[in-house]
């Protein structure tokens, strides 16, 4: 049986520049098993659709405790690996999150730099590159080398000035791969030349968004993307189909 730490290693392998992993973003068992009959070789699960499927919203309007039943859920349905987009922390401490995290058989973390239970500031810098650092230092110490995905949430958020954004999202990532960050997550829908050079410029693997009814992966891979997963937007899009079905019996 594999053990925790060597799938949490075997997933951080999949993250090749130019030949991106396909992380489908599911929210319960039943989209897990999907993802996994349907052949890819890992998942994350996404605090939106997670919270939409609990009816609660997101940024943190579900506990943690929430998200882990979900999650133990779905690794016990599925054998793939497992990561979980724990939004800004949920205001806990490094250690509880990974000691959560590693309790319901996940092996990987999307972490955001907007505060949800701060009235939705941004981290500073440093202050998210420490963050990073201190999840990194407890997966360690835990003998499970969780794969750390720092996201920025400068692009999404329009945050500041237009012209020096690209700049100020590539020095924040640079400072949390420095902290210990394994893969990084400039989240936003970037143009191609914008997203290579993102790759470019960044010192580790890039974690792109795509919408899954219009994406192209051989895009993604030409311009040096690592990592592909959908947000929200598998959920919005079967959400878009269910409608349809629905509106010819209403």
């Amino acid at each position: 049986m594999t053990s925790l730490s060597d799938k949490a290693s075997a997933f951080r392998a999949l993250h090749r520049p130019g030949d991106p992993v396909i992380l489908p973003t599911v929210w319960d068992a039943w989209s897990a098993q999907l993802v996994q009959e349907a052949g890819f070789q890992g998942l994350t699960v996404g605090s939106h659709p997670l919270a939409d499927s609990l009816g609660r919203s997101d940024g943190e309007g579900m506990s943690f405790a929430e998200a882990l039943g979900r999650v133990r859920e779905i690794t016990a349905a599925v054998d793939i690996p497992v990561s979980l987009d724990i939004e800004s922390g949920y205001g806990l401490a490094p250690a509880q999150l990974v000691e959560g995290l590693i309790e319901v058989g996940a092996v990987g973390l999307n972490i955001e730099d907007t505060v949800h239970s701060e009235g939705g500031r941004l981290r500073e810098a440093r202050e998210h590159a420490d963050f990073v650092g201190a999840l990194r230092q407890a997966a360690d110490a835990a003998g499970v080398p969780l794969v750390v995905n720092a996201r920025t949430d400068l692009f999404l958020r329009a945050i500041g000035d237009e012209a020096d954004r690209f700049d100020r999202a590539v020095d924040r990532l640079r400072l949390a791969a420095e902290a210990g960050a394994d893969v990084l997550y400039p989240v936003g829908f970037h143009d191609p030349a914008t997203l290579r050079r993102l790759c470019a410029e960044l010192p580790l693997p890039v974690n792109a968004v795509a919408f899954p009814e219009e994406g192209d992966r051989s895009a993604l891979a030409e311009v040096g993307v690592a990592r592909v997963s959908f947000g929200p937007l598998l959920q919005r899009a079967l959400t878009a189909t269910v409608n349809r079905l629905l509106e010819r019996w209403n």
